[in-house]
């Protein structure tokens, strides 16, 4: 028979179980609820060939892609064809800057990084709209050579013909003044950001214990060399200032697992729900907007991007964004 410490022991490791499984059980009734915020009834069947309708009014709004249950990459191209396809932001001869989150040396399957099924098919887009070169980094928190290994986006953007480059290269990075910035007013930022044509911020959604969340806008803090300076001097006044200075050509989220629980690096893959969704948007404070719902979040509860949103970057006005929901299955 279990002695009494045995027996006392055996019944906290069931209840813990029992609270797993129930924790989890509540994070994806509650995902799934939450991302029908975006939700299902609302939703489109996508067309296949479809004309995206035009935004329309003398202030038009911002359009927003929101694309459910398909693949990754189908998902990816459909929300880029309802915003005009890769030709409306990638010209011949441009090169092209694509920054996903590659911050953890954690597997694909853990939500941490942006998915490289993502990444590598928006190389080849890239490349077949004619960009001169499609680069890809990220100024990593792990070791940043296992980042881009375990994470599968190195091996997708050299098989997809794009260039991987060092975020952890001190040289590679320039000093700038950012004048609107309340707290972050200057900077070290990546050469590839300064002087790419285009800039395509890739970010995965998931939960932050510091910032609520991370999305498109807390996503450049990987462009910037000393990234503690924000830590240290309000995070979400710095990240709002940043885009003072520099905001993406366009922005796509991962939103196909979020990541709801210990993030921003997550602990299992049990931290993610499955969402099966991508959104896709030029104005970086009304993607994360919307991405908030998500999370279980609104707007306002993410404090970096009522900051933006009030310094003019964006709108986080959901009813002022032209949200085109699509559902492809």
């Amino acid at each position: 028979m279990l002695g009494t410490t045995a027996r006392t022991n055996a019944r906290q490791q069931l209840r813990s179980q029992v609270r797993m499984k129930t924790s989890r059980r509540d994070f994806l009734k509650t995902g799934l609820a939450l991302a029908a915020t975006l939700s299902a009834a609302r939703y489109t069947r996508a067309q296949a060939g479809a004309t995206p309708a035009p935004a329309s009014g003398p202030a038009a709004r911002p359009v927003l892609a929101a694309v459910r249950d398909g693949s990754r990459t189908a998902m990816l191209e459909r929300a880029l064809a309802e915003l005009g396809g890769i030709g409306a932001f990638v010209q011949p001869g441009q090169s092209v800057l694509i920054k996903p989150n590659i911050g953890w040396d954690v597997a694909p399957e853990r939500g941490a990084n942006t998915h490289p099924e993502i990444v590598g098919r928006l190389v080849v887009l890239c490349r077949e709209a004619g960009a001169k070169s499609v680069s890809v980094f990220d100024h990593t928190c792990d070791q940043w050579q296992r980042c881009y290994a375990t994470s599968g986006i190195e091996q997708a953007v050299k098989d997809a013909g794009g260039i991987v480059v060092s975020g952890d290269d001190h040289n590679l990075y320039r000093s700038v003044a950012i004048p609107r910035g309340v707290k972050l007013q200057s900077a070290e930022v990546h050469q590839l950001v300064l002087d790419s044509d285009v800039f395509i911020n890739v970010p995965v959604l998931k939960h932050h214990s510091g910032s609520l969340m991370t999305g498109a806008m807390k996503n450049l803090m990987g462009v910037v060399w000393d990234r503690r300076f924000y830590h240290r001097n309000d995070l979400h006044q710095c990240i709002a200032d940043f885009l003072t200075f520099k905001r993406p050509t366009l922005n796509i989220m991962d939103a196909f697992h979020p990541m709801v629980r210990n993030g921003p690096r997550g602990r299992a893959a049990e931290d993610v729900v499955p969402m099966n969704s991508l959104l896709a948007c030029t104005d970086i404070v009304a993607i994360d907007a919307a991405a908030t719902r998500f999370l279980g979040h609104e707007p306002s509860a993410v404090r970096h991007i009522s900051l933006a949103a009030a310094l003019g970057l964006g709108t986080m006005d959901l009813n002022a964004i032209d949200i085109r929901r699509l559902k492809l299955t």
